[in-house]
């Protein structure tokens, strides 16, 4: 298989995947009972949420320039903020093209060259990633007897003690592998997973290190309080535990690798956590596509404005 059917098919396959998702989820909820969940929605709650989702977006633009001042670019925060929306507007169209645009942005108007700038963004990615695995091992902790015992209750637990040592065996097979491997390939994932540990530890090493995991913080305490400020506007999730909270937003948030902005499994993987507590299939439907639309709404008026506008403030601000 060629390169140009391989990209052909990454824009493609996550689209198809996205529509057959709305398909399906609009097949377990109406769009006529959606209608009904909207209108009784309680607007502030979404619109805090919004706002919330807006905080987090400045933040990272803030942070960013933390990671390029000390390879010598003070780059303006107007670029670094259109840069970000950018980025998530592009995600929606190609996945994983707004990363490689960001970097281009600031080629462009900031003269930051682009492999420099790219690397910052898999920096941040990785300090991202960590933040998940926290939240993902404090939501296991939180909830861990009820988490052990839906396990048990839905799987055999001595397939489950013998799938988790295969795994370890393979993970361990896998690893001696790729350590001892002169292979292309085996290369390739050796110098990728240095280079991740590389950029995460460069965090560390950065001035204002401090203030990057403050705001890393926010950036994620904003990801997770919007999600539960928006569910207050349904009537039907009132008194939702924080248990069923944090494993909906980790769903949520996986959710968005798979299509481009989370278009159809958004809404799906907060039904499919819900699920877990006994949570109604259609306010968990309506609240995910509530939610999800909400922030793309935002990401397409903030984006839309950002790559209009981008020219023209460099345009004036070279003049």
């Amino acid at each position: 298989m060629n390169s140009k059917i391989k990209r052909i098919l990454k824009i493609i396959l996550p689209l198809f995947l996205g529509v057959f998702l709305v398909w399906y989820s609009l097949s377990k909820v109406s769009i006529e009972e959606l209608l009904v969940y909207l209108k009784q929605s309680n607007y502030w709650w979404i619109i805090l949420g919004m706002f919330l989702g807006l905080l987090s977006h400045l933040s990272r633009a803030y942070r960013w320039r933390f990671q390029l001042e000390p390879m010598g670019h003070n780059i303006k925060l107007g670029n670094s903020i259109m840069a970000v929306f950018a980025t998530y507007l592009i995600n929606y169209t190609i996945p994983r093209a707004g990363e490689v645009a960001r970097a281009s942005i600031l080629t462009n108007y900031e003269n930051v060259p682009f492999e420099k700038g790219f690397g910052t963004i898999v920096a941040e990615r990785i300090a991202d990633l960590i933040i998940m695995l926290g939240i993902i091992t404090i939501t296991l902790f939180l909830q861990f007897d009820f988490i052990y015992a839906f396990i048990i209750e839905k799987f055999d637990p001595i397939k489950i003690i013998f799938g988790l040592l295969g795994l370890a065996v393979l993970v361990f097979v896998f690893t001696r592998f790729i350590k001892k491997s002169q292979s292309g390939i085996g290369l390739k994932i050796k110098n990728f997973t240095n280079g991740l540990i590389e950029g995460g530890l460069s965090i560390f090493k950065m001035e204002k290190k401090w203030s990057y995991i403050a705001h890393t913080f926010f950036i994620w305490g904003m990801y997770v309080l919007m999600f539960y400020v928006t569910s207050l506007a349904i009537p039907e999730l009132e008194g939702i535990t924080a248990g069923a909270i944090l494993i909906g937003f980790i769903a949520a948030s996986f959710s968005i690798a798979a299509t481009n902005g989370g278009i159809g499994s958004y809404p799906l993987a907060i039904y499919g956590a819900f699920a877990i507590f006994g949570i109604p299939e259609s306010p968990s439907i309506a609240f995910g596509w509530i939610m999800w639309a909400s922030q793309t709404l935002m990401i397409i008026v903030f984006g839309g404005l950002s790559l209009i506008y981008l020219p023209i403030y460099n345009r004036s601000r070279n003049n």
